[in-house]
């Protein structure tokens, strides 16, 4: 789809957690198009000094309604400004940017793996697949109880499994040590959340392709090797990771958002923000 430039009317605004917002919007030229793991370049009030977009990605996009959804936190002057929004007004947003996760079409069983605000990277792909008539598991971590996601925010048909930190719910330790349960069920498997759960999730997909003689990138179909970074390369792999990064420009321009790659430097807002976890050059990542 188009990258295109419209004035979004909020119609829906709640606070989820603590400190974290759901807000949806009418804006049928993003809903339409929109693909999981892509975002919107946010234009917030100007009049006290906020220059700079913001990215979001794009929580939910619903062709039918035109409604699409974005879930945040507050950190700061200009998503502490949209929390005050009212309905009926209209935001300038710029999108859906960046390049999508990519699904095999022989894949069954899709495994979702968020850390905190990261459900809003990987939320779209649950109803994406429960659609196609694939099966979700959504892992999910935090700190404690009082900031796990809500279930009745999610699809019925995904199973969800949460580890808190301090062991207030569900498992008690981090949503990584949960892998190993569903690393053998899982076809692929899609992750957002911070650096250093990303690079974990990492580290336990390439041992995986050893423990179960999975075969690396490039070889599964025919043994064809497709191009590092491209679309049909990342359908073969079995991690693909939305990295978060700030972003100034969300075009390619001010190499803001760069990470890097195991074959140099990446732009999140442009090559990503969707990689395969073999992308990455991990040991570089904080």
């Amino acid at each position: 789809m188009t990258m295109r430039l419209v004035a979004a009317e909020l119609v829906d605004s709640r606070q989820i957690l603590p400190g974290q917002w759901l807000q949806s919007f009418h804006a049928p030229e993003l809903a339409s198009g929109a693909r999981a793991g892509q975002f919107v370049h946010v234009r917030t009030g100007d009049y006290s000094g906020l220059v700079l977009r913001r990215p979001f990605s794009i929580n939910t996009a619903d062709a039918a309604t035109g409604i699409i959804t974005l879930h945040f936190r507050t950190v700061g002057r200009g998503t502490e400004w949209m929390t005050r929004v009212r309905e009926g007004e209209k935001l300038d947003m710029l999108g859906p940017l960046g390049r999508p996760f990519e699904v095999d079409p022989r894949s069954h069983h899709l495994l979702l793996i968020a850390g905190g605000l990261g459900m809003a990277g990987v939320r779209m792909l649950a109803d994406e697949a429960i659609r196609d008539g694939r099966s979700v598991t959504v892992l999910f971590g935090a700190a404690n109880a009082g900031h796990v996601y809500p279930s009745s925010l999610l699809p019925d048909e995904v199973e969800y499994v949460v580890a808190t930190d301090d062991g207030s719910m569900g498992h008690h330790g981090f949503v990584t040590e949960l892998m190993a349960d569903y690393e053998a069920w899982a076809d692929q498997a899609f992750a957002c959340g911070p650096h250093p759960m990303l690079k974990r999730l990492a580290a336990l997909a390439a041992g995986r392709r050893e423990r179960m003689g999975v075969a690396k990138l490039g070889r599964r179909g025919g043994g064809k090797t497709d191009a590092t970074g491209s679309a049909a390369a990342r359908r073969k792999s079995f991690l693909q990771v939305a990295m978060e990064q700030t972003m100034g420009c969300a075009v390619g321009a001010c190499l803001g958002c760069t990470v890097i790659g195991v074959d140099g430097p990446l732009r999140v807002c442009r090559e990503g923000p969707v990689f395969a976890a073999e992308e990455i050059s991990w040991e570089a990542i904080q």
